[in-house]
């Protein structure tokens, strides 16, 4: 395992693992693996779909485009994680009778039934990442990722961060400067 910073090397970052983000990152790693293993490999789903599901069983018949917002996801790959569920027949859909072009979604029957065979499968996951942390420290750490969670959505809506993502033309592949071919 890695070192990790004191509170002085969070706050003023000198190498990799004094990063928060790259400690959060490590920190869930290992479980977000488990957990796609447990939704891929044992019910077929992707991690996305999963999300999906989890979050009609907890709303109910939602719109589309509701949905990607609550997920925060983009409309194109919400579009597509729920056509991909509707062509497994775990949601229903239907257009709306007021705007043509809005959709709502609920799970069928096959998808509650996936959910309530899945959910208590990652439960268990999660109370088992939590089993070695003291219940006391329970509450802070919550506390810590509402306001880590808070801050991220703040920097984001004052366009903290200017570059954008070009995951479709290679990342960043394009910013690199020609490689000289050394013989």
């Amino acid at each position: 395992m890695q070192p990790f910073p004191d509170t002085t090397a969070l706050r003023a970052p000198r190498a990799l693992n004094d990063l928060l983000l790259y400690r959060v990152w490590r920190a869930t790693r290992a479980g977000m693996a488990m957990a796609t293993r447990i939704v891929e490999g044992g019910f077929g789903i992707t991690h996305r779909e999963w999300g999906m599901i989890g979050m009609l069983a907890q709303v109910g018949e939602i719109r589309s485009s509701a949905l990607a917002e609550q997920l925060q996801l983009d409309r194109v790959r919400t579009s597509r994680g729920l056509r991909s569920l509707f062509e497994k027949r775990l949601i229903e859909r239907r257009k709306d009778t007021d705007d043509g072009r809005e959709v709502h979604v609920q799970l069928s029957a096959a998808g509650r039934q996936l959910f309530e065979d899945l959910f208590p499968r990652i439960a268990a996951l999660n109370i088992d990442l939590l089993e070695d942390i003291d219940a006391e420290h329970h509450d802070v750490l919550l506390e810590c990722l509402r306001q880590l969670e808070s801050c991220s959505n703040a920097l984001s809506a004052r366009g903290a961060v200017q570059e954008k993502a070009d995951r479709r033309s290679g990342g960043t592949r394009r910013h690199w400067p020609r490689l000289v071919n050394i013989v």
